[in-house]
This record gives structure tokens, sequence and C-alpha cells, in this order.
């Protein structure tokens, strides 16, 4: 597998398993959030969006992170197997909590430039509620793009460990 999406909770660990998986692989590594932020947290036009989208889906091979569901037409057709990272939701609101205490100011290098780490309540919510509002869409929206993939569940540290270790076979 050439073409590989990563999807799940903010703070599950999404990111890092795309910069591992990449290296890995020797697969290039394509952060939506680069793609959809611009400086100062202004979200980009969702043309440009979609544009950027489609030409980085355009490659042989990748390793794609993130949700941005708006682009699944784009991507999930291209996409060979699709990662969704399901930790429980106390710990992605502990690692969005540390990542703000300890990257307060900073961009991540998974962020577009421009975009420091802050607090964001409403971010947290969108968290606390991803199980219920956000994942039934995205489920729904893998099914109508992407009919032909299997979707491997990773639940825990443990799994996604297990998952790099045989990623050879992905």
């Amino acid at each position: 597998m050439k073409r590989i999406s990563i999807v799940g909770c903010s703070g599950g660990g999404k990111s890092t398993l795309a910069k591992k998986l990449g290296e890995k692989l020797g697969l290039p590594v394509i952060h939506i959030d680069q793609l959809y932020w611009l400086p100062g947290w202004v979200e980009r036009d969702p043309g440009d969006v979609r544009r950027l989208v489609a030409e980085a889906c355009a490659g042989e091979g990748w390793v794609i992170d993130g949700n941005n569901s708006r682009t699944f037409d784009l991507r999930m057709p291209r996409t060979d197997a699709l990662v969704w990272v399901e930790q429980p939701r106390w710990l992605c609101l502990a690692r969005a909590l540390r990542r703000v205490a300890t990257g307060l100011g900073r961009s991540r290098p998974d962020m577009a430039e421009g975009c420091p780490e802050r607090f964001d309540l409403e971010f947290l919510k969108y968290i606390w509620n991803f199980d219920r509002v956000t994942a039934p869409r995205m489920a729904a929206m893998i099914a109508a793009f992407g009919p032909h993939l299997e979707v491997i569940r990773l639940r825990s540290n443990r799994e996604i460990d297990a998952f790099l270790e045989r990623a050879d076979g992905v």
C-alpha cells in the first residue's frame, strides 16, 4: 500500500503516526491542517483547500493525516489503506491540553505556519463531542467515497506501535 489516510480525533496521535509511517515506508507525509489553515488561524477558501488536497493526492504514494471530511471525495477513492485512530476521549483531551501547555505561542511542525498553539475552548468541545458528532459523519463519508476500504482501527498506543511494527505489509 502506498496511499494511506489517517483519521481520528485530535490528540489521538494521527500526526505522530503519520510521521513515523512516512519515515518507515519512505513516503511523503501530508498534513491536512497545513493545507486548511492560513497564518493567524484563518480558514483557507474551500475551493483552494480542495485544489491543494487534489494536488497532494495526485502523487503515487503518500501518508495523509487529518479529517476534513469535505475532501473525502478527493482522498478516499485514491486511498489504499485507511487507519482510524480511536484513542479514548480523556487521552485526546489530555494530549491537547499538554500540547497547549508545552507549545503555547509556537506552531507545531504538522500545523500551518503562523498558527501558534493556543487555548481554544471550542476545540476542546470538538474533542469532547468527537465520538458523538464527528465520527458518525466521517464514517458515512468514508462509506460513500471509500467503499473499497477496510478500516484499520487503532484504539491504543500498543495497537499503534504494533501497527507500525508490521507496517511493511500495510
